[in-house]
């Protein structure tokens, strides 16, 4: 089959239910396994209770390692533990202040996405 001048190489699947141009399209989607690696690599960074709380806590508020872990009741190096995972899922940032590192939820529509399906699932509103 020609197309724009190119050859097009159909998809055959075992039920052809004559949609080969939808199936070429999902195909070609399907191949991209790198984006759905890095789709997994922010759920597998989210599956984690405690990561969804930094999170969700970073999405309304900067704040710094002391005080996440009071709020958390956690300990300081359980915390940072988590915000180091958290931050290379590009799902918060850092900035240092003097000796103080401050964190958030890195401004991206991913985040924001996240955050709003995080609190459509708990059924919660943002403080």
């Amino acid at each position: 089959m020609k197309h724009d001048n190119k050859h097009v190489e159909f998809i055959h699947l075992p039920h052809d239910h004559h949609k080969q141009e939808a199936d070429n399209a999902l195909h070609e989607l399907l191949e991209k396994v790198e984006d759905f690696q890095a789709v997994a690599d922010v759920f597998k960074q989210l599956g984690d209770g405690t990561r969804l709380r930094i999170f969700w806590m970073l999405c309304h508020r900067e704040e710094c390692v002391i005080n996440i872990a009071a709020l958390m009741n956690m300990t300081m190096p359980a915390v940072s533990h988590h915000l180091k995972l958290l931050k290379s899922a590009n799902l918060i940032v850092s900035r240092r202040e003097g000796k103080e590192v401050y964190y958030k939820a890195s401004n991206s529509e991913l985040c924001q996405n996240l955050h709003i399906i995080m609190e459509q699932v708990m059924k919660i509103t943002c403080p």
